[in-house]
């Protein structure tokens, strides 16, 4: 069977609740004969993983690799804090990013690795999904490279070397000595854990966001009864305060709490006799921006004891 219809697929996917990729690859494999896909998926654990898919995975793990040029990190979650705690999920984490610093970013590609045993990325997930009995699910991967110089890591609240609840890498481009670029690298990466910068320079700051807040800056301006010229000087102050809360190379430096974050990359550059620059970076929170499922067990005893 050359093509395989999106309606067949479908009829897999209703059976096993597997993803729609796996169905189609199944019934790829098995020329299109359904109970032999369903037996494939079987195989793979890929059917059994599907039943739990559709509980929410906010905890697990954020693991970092870097080596040399370059750094990848990811995140893997699993439904439990208990989970992120076990032996092999943690082994799972550590194997996918390192898998990552070849795959890069497209989290695709990076499901399709393979590991030593010719095992994919997926079907590692889903055997351990099989095994520990809860959803898991590998979120997001980034990858980070420079032609020189270096990237560093930090990890907080780690539970093991390269994996915590927090991850960051930096990307720092210079010539100068390896040792103290990985001493500024790994403090700009603590900085980025505590405050969270949502670009690296004013020239990257997202448009709709800056456009949003010119226009409540702007709003308030005018309700303060200020003439129209005095009320845009207000607007270009708050700007560059704005700036300096979401700008990473606009943020005052947590370790001195005074200088500016490009200050004291100039300051270090000086230091080493080599122009250095914080080309990228990349912040992960473990499980920001899923909703998690709560429950009111009171609520709910309640409600069963009216129903009765």
């Amino acid at each position: 069977m050359s093509d395989i219809s999106a309606s067949i697929i479908k009829e897999l996917r209703e059976i096993t609740g597997a993803g729609m990729m796996d169905c189609k690859k199944a019934l790829t494999e098995t020329k299109g004969v359904m109970q032999e896909a369903v037996d494939w998926l079987r195989k793979k654990g890929l059917a059994a993983a599907a039943k739990k898919s559709g509980r929410v995975a906010a905890e697990g793990l954020v693991a970092v690799a870097t080596e040399g040029t370059k750094g990848a990190i990811i995140e893997l979650n699993a439904e439990t804090d208990f989970v992120a705690r076990n032996d092999q999920f943690q082994a799972l984490a550590k194997t996918i990013v390192g898998l990552a610093l070849e795959s890069g970013q497209d989290i695709e590609k990076l499901r399709q690795a393979k590991d030593k045993s010719g095992s994919t990325v997926s079907d590692l997930v889903a055997h351990l999904v099989g095994t520990i009995g809860e959803n898991m699910n590998l979120r997001r991967s980034a990858k980070l490279e420079v032609s020189k110089g270096i990237i560093a890591s930090y990890i907080h609240s780690a539970v093991a070397p390269g994996l915590g609840k927090i991850g960051v890498l930096v990307a720092l481009e210079s010539e100068g000595d390896k040792a103290q670029l990985e001493t500024l690298g790994k403090q700009i990466a603590m900085h980025i854990a505590a405050a969270k910068p949502d670009a690296l320079s004013v020239a990257e700051v997202d448009p709709e966001k800056l456009a949003r807040e010119r226009s409540v800056l702007k709003e308030q301006a005018m309700a303060s009864g200020k003439p129209a010229d005095i009320a845009e000087k207000m607007v270009e102050g708050r700007i560059r305060k704005y700036y300096e809360e979401v700008v990473l190379l606009e943020q005052i430096y947590v370790m001195d709490n005074k200088s500016k974050v490009s200050q004291v990359v100039a300051e270090t550059a000086k230091t080493l006799g080599k122009p250095v620059k914080v080309t990228g970076f990349v912040h992960y929170k473990l499980g920001e921006g899923i909703e998690k499922q709560e429950s009111d067990f009171a609520a709910e005893v309640k409600a069963a004891a009216g129903a009765a």
